[in-house]
């Protein structure tokens, strides 16, 4: 009993009583302690106690066996069976019994996987850091108490399952989260991508040691549940899917990206804790769409792991310094060297090339070479200068093994693939004894390669050797396809792929090819990569999209300037994030050969904001002034964005000098979440002498006196601004009485942006401001400020005296329908010329919209009405689309996501669209119109005197015969468009 109670805690149970029956389990708490004449707790105490409190208080005051038969008995006496029941079964030892399996099965199955023996895994002792490092896995960073979503955040083979394995042998064996979680399930992505559909239940049984899972036991106390998601970049999901497509039932099949989306977004058991493994790139895909409450890096060797495995390998110190040094000067190799394999292939190849008498410096020259060196030389017999034809025909069956799997997104082969791609039985001791190829832990007769990397090298070299025509699988695409597919970053475990194609074009990596292959290469490859170029060129559309650091790692490892030179001036704009040292040499490497640029947005994240070794910080800085001088070299930069960056003083200094020089005219800046570490006042005279038409300082921390100094130059008069974007800058009340005299004063500030600032007390400033005939403002935009009742009033007298202001977002503040009224009053106003108003998620309910509608008839200005995320329901549309046809109405554009809609209000609609000549888009997404209703609207979109031309449903929320029925009805009416973001 006495372990029951420990490992599980009274306090789960006490957590399941409501209010009543908690007063009612003291109460008879204090009847059987004075029946057992046992010793007196204090009442005060136990009538404040909380749950947590209270269990506490019986383990301080009583046995620990004596507290349990207390509670067991008052249960009885409160007919809670069920609890009764529960911790019967607990007792049993269900969560014992799974912890004795989960023990077996990781000594044995993972012992296998990361190639150490049972015995040896069996005997690892974890140290006390151990234990304290796998609690901290979750201290949740936010301070409100939420079950735990957490990131642990590293490169592929860098020890990421190791890890997580460990942590589950500590819990297995009683060390960890015992009084946290009664269970943890081990859900490998690879594995469930496999099964396609499945449900929790499924998924639970899988990992259960008998056939059945007491499932429904297992989840009724969903916060004691740890799931733990291994390789989540094999889903190759970025957690986009609709609320409404998301599932909350455990036993219901649903297919397994759906699945695991509904674990993470918390639609379903919200009360359960993860811990996720994935690589840098899958989360910064979903960033943002799940929300976790730690993130975990997991950095593999560090410098000292580095040299002291190159120590362990090469016997003389002098030899050992001279090839870590040789390795560490080329920053991207020494990354690679983080990873634990990957540290071990580099020092072992190097130790060939030394063995055979070879120049070091070239195998060093770029990544793409050290690799290829390593993968001929596993072919090549020491003592033999070129492979046998039998290797020349296994690496070329293996390389296109490896070109299949990147594009099926499959990284574990089974016999029937190796077979398709000519690897035989008789192939594959060689493979694996030359360790190019490891078993899989999944079943016997499946492999992997040694290393995703390894893979994306050989599927690249498949196409130095072959066409994509020439392949077994249809699956295979063009390089033209794999070039701008790996560019975009559409698939997050191409992380090499597209390197290692440019690095084959080097001359040297050629001549290497050449050499294994023993005929000459064709050279078609580098024409369909400047055509590549041309389609890049002049493209704009397809420039947004591509990623600047995958486009400078590619022209990097070609190490060719005159290809360089030509890429970088295709762009005429960039997008990048620099996250390491090794990412801003290589940034600074193209950027200071390109002059075409026009639009630049980067981030540099901490490197520069980081104390380093001297050497370091000069290297850096250098290649920081390389990074800059783009500013200057190209003479068309308009836009510049900076994100989510750390400057030191040095590196802000270094900024401003290229942004003030003559031939820099910048006409937007955009300053987003940036930390400059200097005297601020630079910063804001930077902004007088440039050119300015726009600058957006969002989520950049102002202080009071930042505000002044911002508006001492908006105030200036050769001050250009029309567009000011301040939101979520921690701006106060106080900063408002600012901002309202540059209101006044400025004739050239048009727009201004104020959101997520908690500005309530400061309105009134603001509405003297706008009230005042100086002030010339066109759109003011106060999403989120946390407004309150009394700022409607203040508001409402700016919409009747200011004649400028065309629109007006007050979106997510608690407007209600009472302030809405009030608003309403003034909008309804002949002479209201605001032309636009946004009041999306202001809890304005059908009652709202008689005042809404009202405005619609008298307002003959108002051309757009965004109403989403508000419970308007049928109801509320029938008031709208009355007044909508309304001779005075001239409302061009309407926004109803969201709005607890039904198919019954097609029929209104439908007479709103033939009876309105202006309306001309409406937006009805995330609604439960049905199939019915919309063949109503359709019927309504065909006749002649309908103008609608924008409707905003999304295609794939609807069943199949309702998809067919808008796409059909989208193709047949040309000037209808159909879009799933309006």
């Amino acid at each position: 009993m006495a372990s029951f109670f420990s490992d599980f805690g009274l306090m789960w149970y006490l957590e399941e009583l409501n209010k009543k029956e908690f007063m009612k389990f003291k109460e008879f708490l204090k009847q059987e302690i004075l029946q057992l004449r046992l010793k007196q707790i204090s009442w005060t105490e136990v009538k404040k106690a909380t749950r947590e409190d209270l269990a506490n208080l019986l383990l301080k005051h009583y046995e620990e066996k004596q507290a349990w038969n207390m509670t067991f008995k008052i249960f009885q006496k409160m007919n809670r069976q069920d609890l009764m029941e529960r911790a019967g079964r607990e007792i049993a030892g269900h969560s014992k019994l799974y912890q004795a399996h989960l023990k077996k099965k990781l000594t044995h199955d993972y012992a296998r996987k990361f190639n150490i023996k049972v015995q040896d895994f069996s005997k690892q002792k974890f140290t006390q850091d151990d234990y304290d490092r796998f609690e901290n896995f979750l201290i949740s960073k936010v301070t409100a108490k939420k079950p735990h979503m957490v990131f642990l955040q590293g490169a592929a083979g860098i020890g990421k399952s190791l890890m997580l394995t460990k942590l589950m042998l500590a819990w297995s064996e009683g060390m960890v989260f015992q009084n946290k979680f009664s269970y943890i399930f081990y859900f490998c992505c690879q594995d469930v991508k496999k099964m396609k559909r499945a449900s929790l239940a499924e998924l639970i049984s899988k990992e259960w040691p008998k056939t059945s899972a007491p499932i429904e036991e297992i989840l009724s106390q969903p916060e004691k549940l740890l799931f733990v998601i291994d390789n989540l970049e094999v889903m190759e999901c970025d957690m986009s899917e609709r609320e409404s497509e998301l599932c909350d039932t455990c036993t219901e099949k649903q297919p397994v990206h759906i699945l695991l989306s509904s674990l993470l977004r918390r639609k379903m058991l919200p009360k359960s804790s993860f811990l996720i493994s994935a690589t840098p790139e899958t989360f910064e895909k979903m960033e943002g769409r799940v929300e976790c409450t730690n993130v975990k890096i997991v950095t593999g060797f560090n410098e000292s792991n580095i040299k002291m495995y190159f120590r362990s390998l090469f016997q003389d110190k002098t030899k050992t310094q001279e090839i870590f040094s040789l390795v560490k000067e080329n920053q991207q190799l020494f990354t690679v060297c983080q990873v634990p394999v990957l540290c071990w292939m580099v020092a072992t190849c190097l130790k060939k090339e030394i063995e055979k008498g070879r120049d070091l410096v070239s195998v060093c020259r770029r990544t793409t070479s050290l690799y290829t060196t390593h993968i001929f030389n596993l072919f090549i017999p020491q003592s033999a200068q070129y492979p046998s034809k039998e290797s020349q025909a296994q690496l070329q069956s293996l390389c296109s093994l490896a070109a299949e799997g990147m594009w099926t997104d499959t990284f574990v082969f089974g016999e029937e693939a190796l077979r398709r791609n000519g690897i035989m039985d008789s192939d594959i001791p060689t493979l694996l004894d030359v360790r190019i190829l490891e078993k899989s832990k999944e079943s016997e007769k499946s492999y992997i390669f040694l290393h995703p990397s390894i893979q994306e090298v050989c599927a690249a070299i498949f196409y130095l050797l072959k066409s994509h025509m020439d392949h077994p699988s249809q699956d295979v695409k063009s390089i033209e396809a794999l070039i701008f597919t790996f560019l975009k970053k559409v698939k997050v475990q191409w992380i090499f792929w597209g390197c290692f194609i440019f690095g084959l074009l080097h001359k040297s990596e050629q001549k290497k090819l050449e050499a294994f292959f023993g005929h000459q290469l064709s050279q078609e490859i580098k024409c369909q990569l400047y055509q590549c170029l041309e389609t890049i060129s002049g493209n704009e559309e397809l420039q947004e999209q591509i990623d600047g650091m995958k486009l400078f790692y590619c022209l990097f490892e070609m190490d060719d300037e005159a290809f360089l030179v030509q890429a970088m001036n295709c762009m005429e704009q960039i997008n990048f994030v620099a996250k390491d040292y090794s990412d801003v040499i290589v940034a600074a490497h193209c950027l200071q050969h390109c002059s075409t640029l026009k639009k630049l947005s980067f981030s540099t994240q901490n490197i520069l904001s980081e104390g380093q070794e001297h050497n370091y910080t000069e290297k850096l800085l250098m290649c920081w002034h390389h990074m800059c001088s783009v500013l200057i070299s190209s003479k068309d930069i308009y836009i510049l964005q900076v994100k989510n960056t750390n400057l030191n003083e040095t590196a802000s200094l270094v900024l401003y000098s290229h942004l003030m020089y003559p031939s820099c005219t910048l006409k937007a800046l955009v300053v987003n979440n940036v930390t400059f570490l200097c005297d601020n006042r630079l910063f804001f005279e930077l902004i007088q002498n440039q050119c300015l038409q726009h600058l957006d300082l969002n989520l950049t921390f102002l202080s009071h006196s930042d505000v002044k100094l911002l508006c001492d130059v908006l105030s200036q008069a050769e001050c250009n601004i029309e567009k000011l974007m301040v939101a979520a800058c921690n701006l106060s009340p106080d900063d408002c009485k600012v901002f309202a005299s540059i209101l006044i004063s400025s004739k050239m500030l048009k727009h201004l942006n104020l959101s997520s600032n908690n500005l309530d007390k400061g309105i009134s400033s603001l509405s003297k401001a706008l009230c005042h005939p100086d002030c010339v403002l066109k759109n003011l935009v106060l999403v989120n400020c946390s407004l309150s009742e009394q700022c409607w009033d203040y508001l409402s007298e700016v919409l009747r005296r200011n004649k400028t202001l065309n629109h007006l977002d007050i979106s997510s503040n608690d407007l209600k329908d009472k302030g809405l009224k009030v608003l309403c009053g003034a909008l309804s106003l002949p002479d209201s010329v605001l032309k636009s108003l946004s009041v999306r998620y202001c809890l304005i309910t059908t009652s709202g919209c008689q005042d809404l509608a009202e405005v619609l008839r008298n307002n003959q200005n108002l051309r757009n009405l965004q109403v989403s995320n508000n419970k308007i329901e049928d109801a509320g549309v029938k008031l709208l689309c009355d007044a909508i046809k309304h001779p005075n109405c001239h409302l061009e554009n309407i926004g109803l996501e969201a709005c607890a809609l039904t198919g019954a209000c097609c029929e209104d609609l439908a007479s709103a669209f033939t009876h309105c000549k202006t309306l001309w888009g409406i937006n009805l997404q995330e609604n439960a119109l049905d199939h019915s209703g919309l063949v109503v609207l359709f019927e309504a979109l065909k006749q002649q005197q309908c103008t609608l031309h924008v409707l905003g449903l999304r295609i794939t929320d609807f069943d199949k015969e309702t998809q067919e029925l808008l796409m059909a009805e989208e193709e047949k009416n040309p000037h209808l468009s159909i879009l799933s973001s309006v």
